[in-house]
């Protein structure tokens, strides 16, 4: 990473509900729709074919699919377990949620055929990259999976005013692995923009112009990298709405938690017209520990069955945000 712009962020909070998200970018292997990355896999799209036995190539129009397997390191390269329907004589395609993948950003996987041939994708598609084995870089490629991707409807605007003159503008980040091609920004007026669907989270980020790394001049939260300058911070928060039923005959409710320091003030829910109290706000990536507060007695969630000890003995009920 390297050093500094003209640029805004605005997050655009996201509701508990996810509308319908699209993937725009072009990639090769997978789409996320809403909150499913849908798997594709086209044997036109495909020239040789790699056994994993004896590393044989073979030309995939000499061979006869059985089935295809989704096969990365976010299920240890299982060549059996993923296993695609079949879409058409050329198209097999499986869904999964993205709750699947954890905490992380990016993915490496590749297409099995028979649960022993790996489908080997052009070193020219824009999300590849070199497979790597005991540390040792190989002559066959990976696809890479972004769980953060460019979107029209997505949470995060970036924004960099001026530098007219620049022929590519990229953003890249920890949200990305600091990919330095794929989240390309679109010309605007005075200036550029891309905007990303990103999980809840704490991200670094930087610009690069005309292959020139900068900082985020008009974001003052930063932090120092390894090269003694500085990467960009941004908070994604996602708004939560929390509920209490059953207390209809209530005088006070407040929601208290890690989130608010425990405030026994702060967080007064109101009762809707069918009796349920409620309270929304934003909510960073990550566990939550909270309590409602009715009329003075503390109490756990009573419709959520999720609940920890703290570090006090208390028992709490727990939100996880991703």
């Amino acid at each position: 990473m390297k050093k500094s712009i003209i640029h805004t962020v605005i997050v655009l909070f996201v509701l508990t509900s996810l509308s319908a998200f699209a993937q725009t970018n072009t990639v090769k292997g997978y789409t996320i729709e809403g909150d499913e990355v849908v798997f594709t896999f086209n044997k036109k799209d495909y020239k040789k074919a790699t056994r994993d036995a004896d590393n044989h190539q073979k030309d995939f129009d000499d061979l006869d699919i059985e089935n295809v397997v989704v096969s990365g390191n976010f299920n240890n390269w299982s060549k059996d377990k993923w296993r695609m329907n079949k879409i058409d004589e050329n198209t097999y395609q499986l869904r999964k949620k993205l709750s699947d993948f954890t905490d992380e950003f990016t993915w490496e996987f590749k297409y099995v055929i028979n649960n022993e041939f790996w489908a080997e994708p052009s070193n020219k598609d824009p999300n590849i990259t070199r497979a790597v084995q005991n540390g040792h870089e190989l002559n066959t490629y990976n696809l890479k999976l972004f769980t953060a991707y460019p979107d029209q409807n997505g949470n995060v605007r970036f924004r960099l005013r001026g530098y007219e003159n620049a022929r590519k503008v990229i953003v890249s980040g920890t949200f990305n692995r600091w990919d330095e091609e794929l989240f390309r920004m679109y010309k605007i007026e005075n200036g550029w923009e891309i905007i990303l669907k990103l999980k809840p989270d704490d991200y670094e980020y930087r610009f690069i112009v005309d292959g020139h790394w900068m900082e985020d001049p008009t974001n003052p939260d930063k932090v120092v990298n390894e090269y003694g300058e500085y990467n960009s911070h941004l908070g994604v928060k996602k708004r939560v709405t929390f509920q209490l039923k059953g207390y209809e005959n209530a005088k006070n409710v407040v929601l208290a938690g890690s989130f608010n320091d425990w405030d026994e003030r702060y967080c007064q829910m109101e009762k809707n017209e069918d009796g349920v109290w409620t309270y929304s706000l934003p909510l960073s990536g990550g566990k939550h520990h909270y309590k409602f507060i009715v009329d003075g007695n503390w109490i756990v969630d009573p419709n959520n069955s999720v609940r920890e000890y703290d570090n006090d003995g208390n028992i709490n009920s727990v939100y996880m945000v991703k």
